[in-house]
């Protein structure tokens, strides 16, 4: 929001929320009954070509945000250091909203403008007349409007809801007023009108303007620099007819320089043209890929997560995965898709940069689904998928690499143990995590309590919990038997009184791990508090009991550049397998911790609480 809003600020649709589409369909409705009545000789394709075209624009307004977002967090040709927060996605989320706009203009003028109907494939006349229309008014009206817009009266009320976003992604080029896109849609009517008045415009001339146009502002946006430098050594003149991001970046942090819409032209005629535009032009284009201190290692749990990464859909990434989006289930052949593209794909990619403290942190992400690592003949492949992530953080220099493999790194590879024996020289410490969430469940467990019950499959994080809660003299009865007999085996004599195998459901205190089911839930008494040890959360099923999350902590401000959740987790919350790399980072303890390996659950948690993470307030507290 501008600092002080002027009038027409909101959309006319705002009230509607995410049932903002149905605006277009009367539209959409009117446009098909229309080519489905008419005889072939009388249908208008240019009016049936505004749905498609219009989901091309969101399609491809969605491939510059997930290029953008993978390119900057890794790091090479990054323009502008400073991080996006929670706050810049909800202020951008409705970067549609333009493309709705557009799209009922576009069903007016063709339903009302003489020469905005039957259009033709192509005409070489109207083609020509767009771009030099666009090169001559349009560049040097906008150079004058954005002028007016950093004047103090229309900046406070407009643009500066633009300019919040010091760091920008593709989609920021769009985050305006409705006032601000009225007039910019004017601007850039200039050529559409004349094209469509004199008679000479054509389906190509439309789409390729308007995706011209689109193309550059989310160029200019993207932070990262990807126009060669031989383009201009080539053609020198080309550096007053095209801009970069580096030269609109600037325009974002310096704000009174570099305000040509494409063309900068303008800016050097009236001297507005930032003297640092070509050294930071060079300097970008010569930075180098970003070599992370910690990696946070995981992997795509459902087919619908892939909208969930950060490279993904960023509203949706802002929420976490328990939010359901009905749009995701329309997009079946995308998520096929996709899943075809991860299945070939044949290493990790980084889907997101970190910063705590002077600490770079990145995520980076095995392409494969959690279904994967339940099939036997898919272990192989996805141990050396996790292999040569290992050796490349390795050979980038990385301190702490975090297994945080949503629990099942334990059955497919011995929580990393398998890669310590294949490496025994690895200067990068492999952290599984398992101590920080033991010690995050045993502070979740209310004060006072002296029972428990264990349920569902024996992990390592269960039964160390299991093994300390014996040893403070709590009861421990144990659901599964397998379990009960390989814990027995662990404590003890001393503390195996108070390890019993029992399958009621009477205790209050369960510490679920996967496997415990519906029927399972339905079972336990009323005002259970379910306390989930692994990853995965548990399903809600019963209103008269309680849920914690699963072992994770509120994270400290001075962790930066995060925009999004991490699977299920809140916001500006995360997994104690992932913190546990962090922390072991910053602590500088130079040892592994996966296998059979425990790190001291009470040193690390303390360690942790130091720097400034803390524990998650139960939902029994209120």
């Amino acid at each position: 929001m501008a600092t002080k809003p002027g009038i027409l600020t909101d959309w006319p649709w705002t009230p509607l929320g995410n049932y903002k589409y149905v605006v277009m369909a009367p539209w959409v409705a009117h446009s098909v009954y229309s080519y489905l009545t008419k005889d072939e000789s009388e249908r208008d394709y240019s009016n049936f070509l505004i749905l498609p075209f219009l989901l091309w624009r969101m399609l491809h307004n969605q491939i510059w945000i997930s290029l953008s977002r993978y390119r900057t967090a890794k790091g090479n040709n990054r323009i502008v250091d400073k991080t996006i927060e929670f706050e810049q996605v909800d202020r951008e989320r409705n970067w549609d909203d333009q493309i709705l706009f557009n799209g009922t203009l576009f069903y007016l003028g063709n339903l009302t403008l003489k020469g905005g109907s039957n259009l033709p494939f192509w005409r070489t006349d109207g083609v020509i007349m767009a771009f030099l229309l666009h090169a001559g008014p349009v560049e040097f009206l906008y150079y004058w409007l954005h002028r007016a817009l950093h004047h103090h009266f229309l900046y406070s009320r407009y643009h500066s809801h633009h300019h919040s976003s010091i760091v920008t992604e593709p989609i920021t080029s769009v985050i305006h007023p409705f006032a601000e896109h009225i007039s910019y849609f004017m601007l850039f009517a200039i050529p559409l009108l004349t094209t469509t008045l004199t008679e000479t415009a054509s389906i190509v001339s439309f789409v390729g303007y308007i995706t011209y146009i689109d193309f550059m502002n989310n160029m200019g946006h993207c932070n990262f620099e990807l126009i060669p430098s031989k383009l201009f050594s080539i053609f020198p003149p080309l550096k007053y007819l095209m801009y970069t991001p580096s030269f609109h970046s600037l325009h974002h942090t310096q704000f009174r320089t570099n305000y040509s819409l494409f063309m900068p032209f303008y800016d050097y005629i009236y001297g507005t043209m930032d003297k640092s535009t070509d050294t930071l032009y060079e300097t970008s284009l010569k930075r180098k890929e970003e070599s992370p201190d910690v990696v946070h290692l995981t992997h795509l749990t459902t087919p619908e997560s892939i909208y969930q990464l950060r490279l993904g859909f960023a509203s949706v990434a802002s929420e976490p995965q328990t939010t359901s989006h009905w749009y995701t289930r329309l997009m079946w052949p995308v998520t096929l898709w996709s899943m075809l593209v991860t299945w070939f794909c044949g290493r990790s990619f980084v889907v997101e940069r970190n910063i705590f403290k002077n600490l770079k942190l990145q995520t980076w992400a095995i392409p494969r689904y959690s279904i994967q690592y339940s099939i036997l003949r898919q272990r192989a492949p996805i141990n050396s998928l996790i292999e040569k992530a290992i050796l490349e953080a390795e050979e980038k220099g990385t301190t702490v690499l975090t297994l945080g493999l949503l629990n099942q790194a334990e059955e497919v590879n011995g929580n990393g143990e398998l890669f310590i024996r294949r490496h025994p020289q690895l200067k990068v410490k492999l952290v599984d995590g398992s101590s920080l969430a033991v010690a995050v469940v045993l502070n979740s467990i209310p004060k006072g309590t002296t029972k428990v019950s264990v349920r569902g499959n024996i992990s390592k994080v269960s039964s160390s919990i299991a093994i300390v809660l014996c040893q403070r003299g709590i009861q421990v009865s144990i659901s599964n038997e397998d379990g009960y007999k390989m814990l027995k085996e662990k404590c003890g004599t001393a503390v195996q009184k108070n390890l019993t195998l029992q399958k009621d459901y009477s205790q209050k205190i369960w510490l679920v791990g996967d496997g415990v089911g519906k029927a399972e839930q339905k079972k336990a008494s009323k005002g259970t508090i379910f306390i989930p040890v692994s990853q995965f959360p548990l399903q809600k099923v019963r209103k008269d009991c309680f849920y914690h999350n699963t072992p994770a902590m509120s994270i400290p401000k001075h962790l930066e550049n995060l925009d999004s959740c991490e699977n299920w987790l809140p916001r500006r919350v995360m997994s104690a397998w992932r913190i546990a790399g962090i922390v072991h980072a910053l602590e500088g303890w130079n040892v592994h911790e996966c296998g059979n390996m425990m790190f001291s659950i009470e040193k690390i948690w303390q360690a942790t609480l130091e720097h400034g993470f803390r524990p998650l307030t139960m939902p029994t507290d209120a």
